[in-house]
């Protein structure tokens, strides 16, 4: 990298970089305080409405490894662009007066930008300094899940005040905005990469991704179709199952498995599997809470610009938390930090089980909740590219993405089917007790995932630190 490449991305690549990563996590969870709205304003039923979530996140995890290859060869800038202006032309659709069918392909869309992330986090390692690179790539990763936060009281705010179409719009902007920040600020690669993409591997995981994340996301069916629940569930098992086989033969296979014979990488992947899984399930718990009628004998009955409000405090400790990991790893191991941050989420588990009688203590949850997510997320990918040869940031951090999206559904379908189960006969809403249950949960994962983690010190090689760290 010469001096003028090196002062160019000092000044403009960081920023560009996470403002990229923000969008589209601020996109992608457009669709969460929105579902009353379409199925107000296009006149379909709330399930058909929950699509405008479920589809985007069902192609971001599809997307994110296909991309993640894609973004380890020489054309890395144009997938990048070339995402971001689909996403665009999904925001567009969005916007524009039309049936509720092409709002639903405009939220696809937008989903491919979900699986932009790790090809940033690349473009970071590969260009700047390295006592620069490894703090860029733990704000990215933050960025991208703390994201969600800022995106809920922007879109309800926005629907309150002028309409559905005017939230939308919103996700149009700030995706031009990042399309032309792209455009101006991110470099080519390296010379000297290949990125052959192996079709019928990416076809066989996205068709078992879909499987998977459709049983998990879609709760209603393990209470209304079990059957056909334990169908996907098996489809996808043996979907996946044929895609690692073939991923081992390969010459270029999607995801260079041969990292997750690395303890420290396999280790990783579990601790954010598990993770996933407390983190969400949280996440959706409080704002689910929040928004119930006093009637019901708890919740606050709370609007959607509050219930958005609530998770303020979520986004902004998160990025506190992000820029804590950078002075921790200089007193303490990766995997004590990552274990430091996932016990602030427990910690936020037991806090909500214990303790949820006024709107204040959601508040509290919430910001503890994102100072142990903003630890926890920031740590990881020190803990995953310690290990990882730099041309495969990409490949390794998109499957590293794709566990963690395994894992929010995992957390969001647990707190659904809890609450399901809490919920009485002919009642609107479940029984207290229901929160209780679902936090006591997530807290036993959370509990799991904190001791995965410290055992990640042991497995990782001496002397291994992470990026994030130096510098």
């Amino acid at each position: 990298m010469t001096a003028e490449d090196t002062t160019a991305t000092g000044r403009m690549l960081v920023p560009a970089l996470v403002f990229t990563a923000l969008v589209v996590a601020v996109v992608g969870s457009l669709g969460a305080p929105l579902i009353t709205s379409v199925a107000g304003s296009f006149g379909v039923s709330l399930a058909a409405a929950q699509w405008t979530l479920t589809a985007p996140l069902l192609v971001g995890a599809i997307a994110t490894p296909v991309l993640g290859r894609l973004g380890t060869g020489p054309r890395r800038r144009q997938v990048v662009l070339a995402t971001l202006a689909v996403v665009v032309a999904g925001s567009v659709l969005t916007v524009a007066p039309l049936p509720f069918g092409w709002l639903l392909a405009g939220r696809v869309a937008q989903g491919a930008g979900l699986g932009l992330t790790p090809l940033l986090m690349g473009v970071a390692r590969d260009h700047l300094p390295a006592s620069r690179s490894g703090s860029a790539i733990a704000l990215l990763s933050v960025a991208s899940i703390v994201g969600i936060g800022v995106g809920y009281p922007l879109a309800g705010l926005l629907t309150d005040v002028a309409g559905l179409r005017a939230a939308y719009g919103l996700g149009l902007l700030v995706t031009a905005l990042a399309l032309g920040a792209a455009w101006w600020s991110v470099p080519r690669p390296p010379a000297g990469r290949a990125s052959a993409v192996d079709v019928p591997g990416a076809a066989l995981l996205g068709a078992g991704l879909s499987a998977l994340l459709l049983a998990i996301s879609q709760s209603a069916l393990w209470t209304r179709r079990p059957v056909l629940a334990a169908a996907l569930v098996a489809a996808a098992a043996v979907l996946l199952v044929g895609w690692v086989r073939r991923e081992r033969r390969c010459a270029a296979p999607l995801v260079d498995l041969a990292l997750l014979r690395t303890p420290a990488v396999a280790g990783a992947n579990a601790v954010m599997l598990l993770g996933g899984v407390g983190m969400y399930l949280l996440l959706t718990l409080v704002t689910r809470y929040v928004q119930t009628p006093a009637s019901a004998g708890y919740g606050f009955g709370v609007g959607v610009f509050v219930a958005g409000l609530v998770l303020v405090p979520f986004s902004a400790l998160g990025f506190v938390g992000g820029r804590l990991v950078r002075p921790l790893h200089g007193r303490f191991a990766p995997a004590a930090v990552l274990a430091a941050g996932g016990g602030a989420v427990l910690a936020a588990l037991v806090l909500f089980a214990l303790a949820r009688g006024q709107l204040w203590l959601s508040f509290a949850v919430m910001g503890l909740l994102g100072l142990g997510v903003g630890v926890f997320s920031a740590a990881m990918p020190a803990a995953i590219l310690a290990v990882t040869p730099a041309g495969e940031t990409s490949s390794a951090m998109s499957f590293n993405q794709v566990v963690r999206s395994v894992g929010f559904s995992i957390g969001s379908a647990l707190g659904g089917l809890t609450l399901a189960a809490a919920t009485p006969p002919g009642a609107t809403f479940p029984a207290d007790a229901g929160y209780t249950s679902a936090s006591w949960l997530g807290a036993a994962a959370m509990g799991v995932t904190v001791v995965a983690a410290l055992t990640l010190r042991q497995a990782s090689p001496p002397g291994d630190g992470p990026p994030a760290g130096r510098g």
